[in-house]
Order: structure tokens, then C-alpha cells, then sequence
């Protein structure tokens, strides 16, 4: 069994009551959702937060298999750029 240790800072930022953490107000769900445009409002919010970097660290260290860590779509355990809606693509283009 492995540990994470956080930063000094890192750890200080976590545990002020007076820094909003994105992910931790709100919807859950949203770091969770199927549809592409839920990840990227997601992922929108992620730019805002002051643990951006080090949760994305920690995601790729732990091969999170899917949701939006640090800012990024993981899908599988890999950091993707958009997730495709689901169903079948269309043969033919939308007009």
C-alpha cells in the first residue's frame, strides 16, 4: 500500500476554510458526467483552482481510470482530449 504526501503548501491550501475548492462545491457529478459538454465546463471550472497542478499530478500518479482531475479528461486511465458523445458517430455531416 502506497501513500501521497502533499506539500507543505499544498496541505495549508486544503485546509483553510476560506480557499473554494471547484470540485468540492457544487455538483460532483459534473467531474463524473457522460456528456462532453458537462467534462468541459468541468475542466473550465479546474482553471480556477489553486491545486490544479498538483491534483493532476497526483491523478496521472495514481492512473485515475476516468473523470476530470487537474483540468483534464481521464478515460481509462489516459488523459484525453474530448470525450465523444455517446452512440454511433453519424455517416452523414448535420447541415
Amino acid at each position: 500500500m502506497s501513500t501521497t504526501t502533499l506539500s507543505p503548501t499544498t496541505d495549508d491550501t486544503v485546509r483553510r476554510r476560506d480557499v473554494e475548492l471547484p470540485c468540492q462545491s457544487g455538483d460532483a457529478d459534473l467531474w463524473f458526467a457522460d456528456q462532453p459538454s458537462l467534462l468541459e465546463e468541468a475542466k473550465a471550472l479546474c482553471k480556477t483552482c489553486p491545486l490544479q497542478a498538483q491534483c493532476l499530478d497526483l491523478a496521472l500518479e495514481r492512473s485515475e481510470p476516468w473523470g476530470v482531475w487537474g483540468g483534464e479528461i481521464f478515460d481509462g486511465g489516459v488523459v484525453i482530449a474530448r470525450k465523444r458523445p455517446r452512440g454511433r458517430p453519424r455517416k452523414n455531416a448535420v447541415a
